[in-house]
């Protein structure tokens, strides 16, 4: 009863974190439900740029690849190579999810940085990268749980379960908990570090407006990339951890 109660606890407190807010928002109304219409505004400009991209890149494929095609090429090589370490030989059907989230996270990290979002004037709030929302990382982090777990009992069946009364039954309670401490601290860890990022920026602009934010701007772009990967990787070796059943 007390893991229960513990597990129905965590997820209120993931409810109560999509409320979070940092400043003011512009909100639509969809069906009944409240949503934040510059998250939306923005996560589609950074689908539209990753589909423009991609569709400009290989829209005459060459049998040697030249240009946009071999950069396009090289990225999805480099994320076979992740899937494939975290995951193991049956990473192929987990590449396009992986790449999916690594591919999104990173271009909504960079434009952050890159578009001039300030220009765009709303009624209410403004504009920035998607994941500097707690809605977009919680989302993110809670797609890769149903991920991990879909994989799991693909491969297993309800033989996954097993998992949690291993190495021994004791562990039983610990065992739920890590389900819900990892979209916690997937959501957690991307949404600080972005928003950080874009505070820290903000403040120097408004201080230093000439030379001090330009090398924080480009370290914030490295940080911004090194935390897509993290998150790939995070979300890569869960899954790779419930069809083995290892920790």
């Amino acid at each position: 009863m007390n893991v229960l109660s513990c597990s129905i606890n965590t997820l209120k407190g993931l409810y109560d974190i999509s409320g979070v807010e940092v400043g003011q928002h512009f909100y639509w109304k969809i069906g009944g439900f409240q949503v934040h219409g510059q998250v939306l505004i923005t996560s589609w400009v950074v689908i539209a740029i990753l589909l423009g991209s991609a569709t400009l890149a290989v829209r005459n494929p060459q049998t040697i690849p030249t240009g946009g095609q071999n950069f396009f090429e090289y990225v999805l090589e480099f994320i076979r190579d992740v899937s494939k370490t975290q995951i193991g030989e049956e990473y192929g059907p987990w590449v396009p999810f992986i790449g999916t989230m690594f591919l999104f996270i990173f271009v909504s990290n960079w434009s952050g940085a890159l578009l001039p979002w300030k220009i765009i004037q709303l009624p209410h709030g403004e504009l920035a990268a998607p994941t500097n929302d707690i809605n977009t990382t919680v989302a993110l982090a809670l797609l890769t749980s149903v991920a991990y777990f879909y994989a799991g009992l693909n491969k297993k069946g309800l033989g996954y379960f097993g998992k949690y009364i291993q190495p021994t039954p004791i562990l039983l309670p610990i065992n739920i908990l890590e389900d819900f401490t990892k979209p916690l601290s997937l959501s957690f860890r991307l949404f600080g570090n972005i928003l950080a990022d874009e505070l820290v920026v903000v403040v120097l602009v408004s201080l230093v407006p000439l030379v001090v934010p330009i090398p924080v701007m480009f370290l914030g772009l490295f940080t911004s990339g090194i935390q897509a990967l993290i998150f790939a990787t995070l979300a890569a070796a869960y899954i790779g951890e419930s069809m083995e059943g290892h920790h």
